[in-house]
């Protein structure tokens, strides 16, 4: 394990992972005479697209069904519009969900596309800002120039004051014991004037640096003079083509995924028409401060994505949508046959249950048994299973300071009812 990578619990795994992937595309170029980073990242952000294509056609799918049940939502939601009272509230999901459970879908169905990017996302970003630590043959390059400067007289603070020039967040200032990993860190966010310059302040190496950077140079040019490395910035160059024509695609990808028509009044459309502009602009600023490998990435797959939303559009505008429901409710019959619940429906039990345990508190004579009660928060402090019979005696043992303020509420009711009889029923 290299100390330059990620060590981050999930997000290092990936990275590890993808490094793997990005070292095998790097070893097929190489095999064919070519050694191109910004070409590499190309063919890996196609790679992962088309292994998350089962995913995205699960979520057109789900819009396209949300297209056809949306009316039917907006219609609950304006019927209970102007009520708070969590009674409506309730009221009204369960009305939303009996709509989800008639198409056989539920309201996470095109979530998931967006939860297994994120990670994926953020481990590329740390292959990316790390290229040497992820593929061996373009360490051992940079190792070459490491070698060289080793034990050389002012070649860390060389290192430092070089680095500093490039005014990149990325680049830290490194120690004087410094491991050799850590300096190829640094040494990867060298420009052409900057390795100019360290072969300059170590002339004894010079020859070294010079050849070995003209080869990481060239591993790193991707087209146009864009050195994958280099981040983009506010200062007009031709590194902002990346930014530009990630905040275009991005643009054309929103517009030409279809969505369900919603209210008006409905928070969510808003919404909808502030990303479609906001992602865009985030894809320009996010493209402008990272290095410009990872804008590649992200112009290639929003490119990607806009071109795949157009043959998924045409053949979705094709699908039979009664077929599709068929299948979805095919499968959430045999879900529901295995026990298992939906997002839904798991959140409108919680709620449940939280309603029930604070009026059995809140209302004595809504309580049933003191071991219902206790339940809640505690464990077997009264009798039996199924008995009725309240076990006074266990009660006696509790310790009151680990009891949560439900558990608390229920001892005292115990207590109280331990000492004058119960009274539930009537007066005794």
């Amino acid at each position: 394990m290299l100390l330059t990578q990620s060590t981050t619990p999930i997000i290092g795994w990936i990275a590890t992972l993808l490094g793997y992937v990005m070292e095998f595309i790097f070893y097929c170029l190489n095999f064919i005479g070519i050694q191109n980073i910004g070409l590499c990242i190309i063919i890996f952000t196609i790679i992962v697209r088309l292994l998350m294509l089962p995913l995205t056609i699960k979520q057109q799918k789900f819009a396209k069904i949300s297209q056809v049940m949306q009316p039917e939502i907006n219609k609950i939601q304006r019927k209970y519009r102007n009520k708070t009272d969590q009674a409506s509230m309730m009221k009204q999901n369960e009305e939303i969900q009996k709509v989800y459970e008639k198409y056989g879908t539920n309201p996470t169905g095109g979530c998931l596309q967006l939860v297994v990017q994120m990670p994926i996302f953020l481990a590329l970003y740390q292959v990316i800002r790390k290229i040497p630590a992820y593929i061996p043959q373009v360490k051992a390059v940079y190792m070459q120039v490491v070698t060289a400067i080793a034990g050389q007289a002012g070649a860390i603070d060389a290192i430092n004051k070089i680095g500093k020039g490039l005014k990149s967040s990325y680049v830290t200032s490194l120690a004087s014991d410094a491991t050799k990993n850590q300096i190829i860190d640094t040494l990867n966010y060298f420009n052409a004037d900057a390795w100019h310059k360290l072969a300059k302040a170590i002339p004894s190496a010079s020859d070294v640096i010079n050849t070995s950077s003209t080869h990481i140079i060239g591993m790193n040019d991707f087209f146009a003079g864009i050195n994958v490395s280099q981040t983009p910035g506010f200062h007009p160059s031709i590194y902002w083509l990346i930014p530009i024509l990630a905040a275009l695609f991005q643009y054309l990808s929103a517009k030409t995924m279809k969505q369900p028509e919603l209210d008006g009044n409905n928070p969510a459309a808003g919404m909808t028409k502030s990303m479609t502009v906001m992602m865009p602009l985030m894809s320009l600023y996010f493209c402008l401060v990272t290095p410009a490998g990872l804008g590649i990435y992200w112009v290639t797959s929003a490119l990607f994505q806009c071109l795949q939303q157009v043959i998924i559009n045409k053949y979705m505008d094709n699908a039979d949508i009664d077929a599709l429901v068929a299948k979805n409710k095919e499968k959430a019959a045999k879900k529901k046959a295995k026990g298992q619940k939906t997002f839904m429906e798991r959140l409108m039990d919680t709620s449940a249950k939280a309603d029930a345990a604070k009026e059995e508190i809140e209302n004595p004579s809504a309580r049933k048994t003191i071991k219902q009660i206790a339940s809640i928060n505690t464990k077997k402090i009264a009798g039996p299973e199924g008995t009725g019979a309240e076990d006074y005696a266990s009660l006696d043992s509790v310790d009151i300071s680990k009891l949560g303020e439900i558990g608390k509420k229920a001892y005292l009711v115990s207590q109280y009812e331990k000492e004058h009889g119960h009274t539930r029923g009537g007066k005794k």
